[in-house]
Protein backbone atom coordinates (compact mmCIF):
# COMPACT_ATOMS: atom_id res chain seq x y z
CA UNK A 1 0.00 0.00 0.00
CA UNK A 2 0.94 3.51 -0.27
CA UNK A 3 1.67 5.91 2.23
CA UNK A 4 -0.84 8.06 3.33
CA UNK A 5 -1.18 10.88 5.47
CA UNK A 6 -3.07 10.71 8.44
CA UNK A 7 -7.11 11.69 7.98
CA UNK A 8 -8.91 13.86 10.24
CA UNK A 9 -12.55 12.51 10.82
CA UNK A 10 -15.84 14.43 12.59
CA UNK A 11 -17.29 11.55 14.75
CA UNK A 12 -19.10 10.72 17.88
CA UNK A 13 -17.56 8.47 20.66
CA UNK A 14 -18.43 5.18 22.05
CA UNK A 15 -17.09 2.95 24.80
CA UNK A 16 -13.88 5.57 24.98
CA UNK A 17 -11.14 3.61 27.40
CA UNK A 18 -8.99 5.58 26.99
CA UNK A 19 -7.06 6.16 30.28
CA UNK A 20 -8.24 2.69 31.52
CA UNK A 21 -7.75 -0.71 29.39
CA UNK A 22 -10.50 -2.34 28.06
CA UNK A 23 -11.27 -5.49 30.24
CA UNK A 24 -11.43 -7.61 27.04
CA UNK A 25 -8.75 -5.87 24.80
CA UNK A 26 -6.31 -5.36 27.26
CA UNK A 27 -6.08 -1.95 25.39
CA UNK A 28 -7.50 1.24 25.70
CA UNK A 29 -9.58 1.88 23.00
CA UNK A 30 -12.69 3.73 21.82
CA UNK A 31 -15.00 3.79 18.97
CA UNK A 32 -15.32 6.14 16.63
CA UNK A 33 -18.70 5.88 14.87
CA UNK A 34 -21.35 7.78 12.72
CA UNK A 35 -18.70 8.44 10.11
CA UNK A 36 -19.08 10.24 6.95
CA UNK A 37 -19.10 8.56 3.18
CA UNK A 38 -15.82 10.21 2.94
CA UNK A 39 -14.45 9.18 6.43
CA UNK A 40 -15.27 5.90 5.37
CA UNK A 41 -13.59 6.27 2.14
CA UNK A 42 -10.09 7.59 3.38
CA UNK A 43 -10.48 5.24 6.08
CA UNK A 44 -10.94 1.89 3.54
CA UNK A 45 -8.13 3.84 1.14
CA UNK A 46 -5.65 3.07 3.82
CA UNK A 47 -6.72 -0.57 4.09
CA UNK A 48 -8.44 -0.13 7.51
CA UNK A 49 -11.79 -2.00 8.23
CA UNK A 50 -14.81 0.21 8.57
CA UNK A 51 -17.53 -2.30 10.92
CA UNK A 52 -21.12 -1.89 10.83
CA UNK A 53 -23.18 -3.39 13.60
CA UNK A 54 -26.71 -2.91 14.43
CA UNK A 55 -26.90 -0.14 17.23
CA UNK A 56 -26.30 3.25 17.61
CA UNK A 57 -22.98 3.38 16.43
CA UNK A 58 -23.77 3.04 12.21
CA UNK A 59 -20.14 2.85 10.97
CA UNK A 60 -17.36 2.78 12.42
CA UNK A 61 -13.64 2.07 14.04
CA UNK A 62 -12.19 0.44 17.25
CA UNK A 63 -8.92 2.64 17.59
CA UNK A 64 -6.52 0.15 20.42
CA UNK A 65 -3.45 1.39 21.88
CA UNK A 66 -0.80 0.12 23.60
CA UNK A 67 -0.89 3.83 25.96
CA UNK A 68 -3.43 5.76 26.85
CA UNK A 69 -4.98 7.46 24.51
CA UNK A 70 -4.89 11.72 25.41
CA UNK A 71 -7.85 13.70 24.88
CA UNK A 72 -8.34 17.26 24.42
CA UNK A 73 -10.85 20.24 24.44
CA UNK A 74 -11.36 22.73 22.12
CA UNK A 75 -9.02 24.98 23.94
CA UNK A 76 -6.17 22.12 24.06
CA UNK A 77 -6.40 21.28 27.54
CA UNK A 78 -6.02 17.95 28.37
CA UNK A 79 -9.35 16.34 29.37
CA UNK A 80 -8.83 13.85 32.67
CA UNK A 81 -12.49 13.22 32.95
CA UNK A 82 -14.33 9.63 31.79
CA UNK A 83 -15.44 10.37 27.85
CA UNK A 84 -18.99 8.97 27.86
CA UNK A 85 -21.22 7.67 24.95
CA UNK A 86 -22.56 10.26 22.59
CA UNK A 87 -19.31 12.43 23.12
CA UNK A 88 -18.58 14.22 19.73
CA UNK A 89 -14.87 14.61 18.47
CA UNK A 90 -12.43 15.29 16.02
CA UNK A 91 -9.60 12.80 15.57
CA UNK A 92 -6.80 12.33 13.40
CA UNK A 93 -5.87 9.04 12.51
CA UNK A 94 -2.63 7.51 11.06
CA UNK A 95 -2.15 3.37 10.92
CA UNK A 96 0.57 0.50 11.38
CA UNK A 97 0.83 -2.48 9.78
CA UNK A 98 1.42 -5.40 12.80
CA UNK A 99 2.38 -9.23 12.63
CA UNK A 100 0.96 -11.39 15.58
CA UNK A 101 1.05 -15.29 15.84
CA UNK A 102 1.78 -15.77 12.48
CA UNK A 103 -0.95 -13.28 11.69
CA UNK A 104 -1.01 -9.71 9.91
CA UNK A 105 -3.01 -6.80 9.93
CA UNK A 106 -3.38 -2.98 9.76
CA UNK A 107 -4.61 -1.14 12.66
CA UNK A 108 -5.77 2.98 12.82
CA UNK A 109 -3.50 4.80 15.49
CA UNK A 110 -4.85 7.72 16.94
CA UNK A 111 -2.46 11.02 16.58
CA UNK A 112 -4.52 13.64 18.45
CA UNK A 113 -8.74 13.13 19.89
CA UNK A 114 -10.37 16.85 20.43
CA UNK A 115 -13.16 16.34 22.07
CA UNK A 116 -15.66 19.35 20.83
CA UNK A 117 -18.93 17.93 22.74
CA UNK A 118 -18.49 16.30 26.08
CA UNK A 119 -21.17 14.29 27.67
CA UNK A 120 -19.07 13.04 30.58
CA UNK A 121 -19.85 9.45 31.89
CA UNK A 122 -20.32 8.89 35.73
CA UNK A 123 -19.65 5.39 36.54
CA UNK A 124 -21.94 6.01 39.84
CA UNK A 125 -24.66 7.42 37.52
CA UNK A 126 -24.30 10.83 38.86
CA UNK A 127 -26.39 12.95 41.15
CA UNK A 128 -30.50 12.03 40.66
CA UNK A 129 -32.43 15.01 41.45
CA UNK A 130 -35.40 13.71 43.48
CA UNK A 131 -38.18 15.64 45.78
CA UNK A 132 -37.82 13.60 49.00
CA UNK A 133 -41.54 15.20 49.98
CA UNK A 134 -42.85 13.10 46.68
CA UNK A 135 -42.03 9.80 48.81
CA UNK A 136 -44.63 7.41 48.25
Amino acid sequence: MEAYKPVTLNTTLYWANLQNKNDMSGKYQVDMSLLSDAAIQALEERGLSVKTKDDDRGNFITVKSSNPIRAYNTHGDEISCLVGNGSKAKAVLGHYDWQFQGKQGRSASCLKLVITDLNEYSPDGGEIDVALEDAL
